[in-house]
Protein backbone atom coordinates (compact mmCIF):
# COMPACT_ATOMS: atom_id res chain seq x y z
CA UNK A 1 0.00 0.00 0.00
CA UNK A 2 1.19 3.10 -1.18
CA UNK A 3 1.18 6.78 1.66
CA UNK A 4 2.08 9.73 -0.43
CA UNK A 5 2.67 12.34 1.93
CA UNK A 6 3.03 15.51 -0.59
CA UNK A 7 -0.78 13.90 -1.91
CA UNK A 8 -2.10 16.22 1.27
CA UNK A 9 -0.29 19.38 1.65
CA UNK A 10 1.37 19.52 5.14
CA UNK A 11 4.86 21.14 6.19
CA UNK A 12 6.10 18.02 5.33
CA UNK A 13 6.08 19.55 1.43
CA UNK A 14 8.47 22.57 2.39
CA UNK A 15 11.01 19.84 4.34
CA UNK A 16 11.04 18.32 0.92
CA UNK A 17 11.04 21.14 -0.87
CA UNK A 18 14.44 22.84 1.03
CA UNK A 19 16.39 19.24 0.57
CA UNK A 20 15.70 19.66 -3.09
CA UNK A 21 16.64 23.50 -3.67
CA UNK A 22 20.00 24.61 -4.43
CA UNK A 23 19.67 27.80 -2.42
CA UNK A 24 18.94 25.29 0.73
CA UNK A 25 20.86 21.74 0.32
CA UNK A 26 24.44 23.29 0.33
CA UNK A 27 23.75 23.61 4.37
CA UNK A 28 24.62 20.39 5.54
CA UNK A 29 23.12 20.59 8.88
CA UNK A 30 20.10 22.18 7.30
CA UNK A 31 19.54 19.01 4.78
CA UNK A 32 20.28 16.45 7.48
CA UNK A 33 17.73 18.37 9.78
CA UNK A 34 15.21 18.43 7.15
CA UNK A 35 15.39 14.67 6.59
CA UNK A 36 14.74 14.52 10.53
CA UNK A 37 12.05 16.01 10.59
CA UNK A 38 10.80 14.41 7.54
CA UNK A 39 11.36 11.30 9.08
CA UNK A 40 9.34 12.63 12.20
CA UNK A 41 6.60 13.72 10.14
CA UNK A 42 6.26 10.25 8.30
CA UNK A 43 6.58 8.02 11.82
CA UNK A 44 3.67 9.81 13.00
CA UNK A 45 1.48 8.69 10.11
CA UNK A 46 2.74 5.36 10.45
CA UNK A 47 1.94 5.25 14.31
CA UNK A 48 -1.70 5.86 13.10
CA UNK A 49 -1.70 2.00 11.40
CA UNK A 50 -0.23 0.45 14.86
CA UNK A 51 -2.08 -2.01 17.23
CA UNK A 52 -3.22 -0.19 21.12
CA UNK A 53 -3.83 -0.51 24.01
CA UNK A 54 -5.08 0.73 27.33
CA UNK A 55 -2.35 2.33 29.56
CA UNK A 56 -3.36 3.56 33.17
CA UNK A 57 -0.68 6.22 34.98
CA UNK A 58 -1.11 7.43 37.91
CA UNK A 59 -1.25 11.68 37.83
CA UNK A 60 -0.97 14.17 40.82
CA UNK A 61 -4.65 14.13 41.36
CA UNK A 62 -5.38 10.58 40.13
CA UNK A 63 -5.61 7.79 37.48
CA UNK A 64 -5.61 8.46 33.53
CA UNK A 65 -5.96 5.74 30.77
CA UNK A 66 -5.09 6.09 27.61
CA UNK A 67 -4.48 4.16 24.53
CA UNK A 68 -1.01 3.52 23.09
CA UNK A 69 1.12 1.85 20.92
CA UNK A 70 1.14 -2.12 21.49
CA UNK A 71 3.41 -3.17 18.78
CA UNK A 72 7.12 -3.59 18.97
CA UNK A 73 8.97 -1.70 16.24
CA UNK A 74 12.46 -2.22 14.72
CA UNK A 75 14.04 0.75 12.50
CA UNK A 76 16.05 -0.28 9.85
CA UNK A 77 18.36 1.96 7.84
CA UNK A 78 20.71 1.48 4.84
CA UNK A 79 24.16 2.91 5.81
CA UNK A 80 25.07 6.01 5.66
CA UNK A 81 22.83 8.15 3.27
CA UNK A 82 19.61 6.88 5.91
CA UNK A 83 21.03 8.18 8.91
CA UNK A 84 18.90 11.23 9.30
CA UNK A 85 15.84 9.79 8.11
CA UNK A 86 16.35 7.03 10.55
CA UNK A 87 16.72 9.10 13.67
CA UNK A 88 14.11 11.61 12.36
CA UNK A 89 12.10 7.81 13.01
CA UNK A 90 13.83 7.46 16.18
CA UNK A 91 13.19 10.22 18.08
CA UNK A 92 9.14 9.73 17.95
CA UNK A 93 9.32 5.38 17.94
CA UNK A 94 12.28 6.22 20.82
CA UNK A 95 12.20 2.80 22.42
CA UNK A 96 12.26 1.22 19.09
CA UNK A 97 14.88 -1.62 18.26
CA UNK A 98 17.51 -0.70 15.81
CA UNK A 99 19.20 -2.22 12.72
CA UNK A 100 21.80 -1.66 10.25
CA UNK A 101 22.74 -2.63 6.85
CA UNK A 102 25.72 -1.08 4.42
CA UNK A 103 24.14 -1.56 1.01
CA UNK A 104 25.92 0.51 -1.53
CA UNK A 105 26.36 0.81 -4.83
CA UNK A 106 29.73 -1.00 -6.14
CA UNK A 107 30.83 1.06 -9.52
CA UNK A 108 32.72 -0.85 -12.10
CA UNK A 109 35.11 0.49 -14.39
CA UNK A 110 32.68 0.06 -17.64
CA UNK A 111 30.22 2.69 -15.63
CA UNK A 112 27.98 -0.25 -14.45
CA UNK A 113 27.29 -1.25 -10.85
CA UNK A 114 26.03 -3.55 -8.42
CA UNK A 115 24.55 -3.33 -4.85
CA UNK A 116 27.02 -5.22 -2.35
CA UNK A 117 25.51 -5.38 1.01
CA UNK A 118 28.77 -6.37 3.78
CA UNK A 119 27.76 -5.51 7.00
CA UNK A 120 24.15 -6.18 8.76
CA UNK A 121 23.31 -5.80 12.52
CA UNK A 122 19.84 -6.77 13.49
CA UNK A 123 18.17 -7.87 16.53
CA UNK A 124 15.08 -10.77 16.50
CA UNK A 125 12.21 -9.59 14.32
CA UNK A 126 9.79 -12.40 15.15
CA UNK A 127 6.11 -10.32 14.91
CA UNK A 128 8.26 -6.64 15.54
CA UNK A 129 6.83 -3.79 13.23
CA UNK A 130 9.94 -3.63 10.51
CA UNK A 131 10.34 0.09 9.75
CA UNK A 132 13.14 0.03 6.80
CA UNK A 133 14.32 3.41 5.71
CA UNK A 134 16.50 4.48 3.30
CA UNK A 135 16.15 8.39 1.40
CA UNK A 136 16.33 8.02 -2.12
CA UNK A 137 14.30 5.01 -3.74
CA UNK A 138 15.73 4.99 -7.02
CA UNK A 139 16.02 1.79 -8.64
CA UNK A 140 14.66 0.00 -5.49
CA UNK A 141 17.42 -2.49 -5.77
CA UNK A 142 19.35 -1.96 -2.28
CA UNK A 143 15.70 -1.53 -0.39
CA UNK A 144 14.75 -5.33 -1.37
CA UNK A 145 18.36 -6.68 -1.21
CA UNK A 146 18.36 -5.06 2.44
CA UNK A 147 15.14 -6.17 3.47
CA UNK A 148 15.96 -9.79 2.68
CA UNK A 149 19.29 -9.44 4.48
CA UNK A 150 16.94 -8.64 7.42
CA UNK A 151 14.43 -10.99 6.99
CA UNK A 152 17.37 -13.74 7.79
CA UNK A 153 16.44 -12.47 11.68
CA UNK A 154 12.40 -13.36 11.69
CA UNK A 155 9.23 -12.59 10.27
CA UNK A 156 8.18 -9.57 11.03
CA UNK A 157 4.12 -8.73 11.94
CA UNK A 158 4.24 -5.67 9.30
CA UNK A 159 6.88 -3.68 7.17
CA UNK A 160 6.75 -0.40 6.19
CA UNK A 161 9.33 1.79 3.76
CA UNK A 162 9.71 4.65 4.09
CA UNK A 163 11.63 7.32 1.82
CA UNK A 164 12.55 11.17 1.27
CA UNK A 165 12.11 10.72 -2.91
CA UNK A 166 11.29 7.59 -5.25
CA UNK A 167 11.26 6.89 -8.62
CA UNK A 168 8.49 5.57 -10.23
CA UNK A 169 10.90 2.58 -11.29
CA UNK A 170 11.91 2.22 -8.06
CA UNK A 171 8.18 2.16 -6.35
CA UNK A 172 6.77 -0.31 -8.89
CA UNK A 173 9.99 -2.55 -8.24
CA UNK A 174 9.68 -2.82 -4.71
CA UNK A 175 5.91 -3.28 -4.51
CA UNK A 176 6.22 -6.51 -6.40
CA UNK A 177 8.94 -7.83 -4.33
CA UNK A 178 6.96 -7.28 -1.27
CA UNK A 179 3.06 -6.80 -2.34
CA UNK A 180 1.89 -6.56 0.84
CA UNK A 181 4.36 -3.70 2.64
CA UNK A 182 3.26 -0.47 3.54
CA UNK A 183 5.29 2.21 1.51
CA UNK A 184 5.85 5.45 2.63
CA UNK A 185 7.04 8.50 0.74
CA UNK A 186 7.59 12.17 0.87
CA UNK A 187 7.17 12.73 -3.26
CA UNK A 188 7.12 10.86 -6.03
CA UNK A 189 9.55 11.18 -9.16
CA UNK A 190 9.43 9.87 -12.37
CA UNK A 191 12.42 9.29 -13.93
CA UNK A 192 16.30 7.78 -13.55
CA UNK A 193 18.68 8.93 -15.50
CA UNK A 194 21.05 6.21 -17.25
CA UNK A 195 23.19 6.39 -13.63
CA UNK A 196 20.24 5.59 -11.81
CA UNK A 197 19.98 8.63 -10.58
CA UNK A 198 16.26 10.09 -9.67
CA UNK A 199 14.82 13.54 -11.86
CA UNK A 200 14.75 16.23 -10.15
CA UNK A 201 15.26 14.18 -7.01
CA UNK A 202 17.82 16.54 -4.79
CA UNK A 203 21.19 14.37 -5.59
CA UNK A 204 23.31 12.20 -3.69
CA UNK A 205 21.46 12.32 -0.22
CA UNK A 206 24.43 10.54 1.58
CA UNK A 207 27.07 12.96 -0.17
CA UNK A 208 24.42 16.52 1.08
CA UNK A 209 24.58 14.77 4.83
CA UNK A 210 27.96 14.08 5.16
CA UNK A 211 30.36 15.25 2.49
CA UNK A 212 31.47 13.61 -0.77
CA UNK A 213 33.20 10.60 -0.95
CA UNK A 214 35.51 9.29 -3.06
CA UNK A 215 34.26 6.35 -5.50
CA UNK A 216 36.17 2.93 -5.84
Amino acid sequence: MLHLLESTPSIANRYVAEMRSLDVQNDRLRFRRNMERLGECIAYEISKTLDFKDETVTTPLGESTTPVPADDIVLATILRAGLPLHQGLLNVFDDAGNAFVSAYRKHHKDGTFEIAVEYLSCPDLTDKVLIVCDPMLATGASMVLATQALLRYGQPKSIHFVAAIAAAQGLEYLQRHFSKGHIWLGALDEELTAKSYIVPGLGDAGDLSYGAKLQE
